[in-house]
């Protein structure tokens, strides 16, 4: 996240039953170009990034900075979780001045279907609470990418409202529940 205040990152590595989220590393490297390079993990992201580009844009280490955790699974990257501050200029808020934590994941296929981005995301989800006690997360997934829409109402994320951004209907929710002002 841009502002994380006094607030330590990364965290120490984030345990949960199958998993481990830590800082990314440069091993990570050629799963995160995967991640960015699949028409299946970007089909509700804005498409797929062309390889080449990857190869060489992508830093030795990816994703390393504040807000980004790597999420491992028997020693090797399988996803993305990120906690990062929703931009206040785009559709969506649940607080007049807006800039509201925001979680977005992404999973290889390979990962899919196994309840790890749940896991995952629950795991931030709890680091985040103690870390920042009563601020709110949103998130925000195409309404057609059903999958993300249920990780998120299992995640216990209310919806607030739908919305046109990209060229699709939007679902917009947050955790924990929050009436939503302004």
């Amino acid at each position: 996240m841009a502002d994380l205040g006094p607030v330590v990152w990364p965290p120490a590595p984030l345990r949960t039953e199958r998993l481990v989220l830590r800082e990314p590393e440069a091993r990570d490297r050629a799963a995160y170009i995967d991640l960015f390079a699949s028409s299946e993990v970007r089909t509700y992201l804005g498409g797929p990034r062309p390889r080449a580009e990857l190869e060489s844009a992508v830093p030795e280490v990816p994703g390393l900075r504040p807000g980004v955790l790597a999420v491992d699974r028997d020693g090797a990257m399988i996803g993305i979780v990120t906690l990062d501050r929703r931009d206040a200029q785009r559709p969506g808020r649940i607080r007049p001045d807006a800039g509201e934590a925001e979680l977005s994941y992404m999973f290889l296929p390979e990962a899919w279907g196994r309840g790890y981005a749940h896991e995952a995301c629950a795991a931030a989800l709890g680091w985040f609470a103690d870390a920042f006690p009563g601020e709110p997360v949103v998130l925000c997934t195409q309404v057609a990418n059903g999958r993300s829409v249920r990780v998120a109402e299992k995640l216990g994320f209310t919806e607030i409202e739908r919305f046109e951004e990209f060229g699709a209907q939007q679902w917009f929710g947050a955790w924990p529940p929050v009436p939503r002002s302004g």
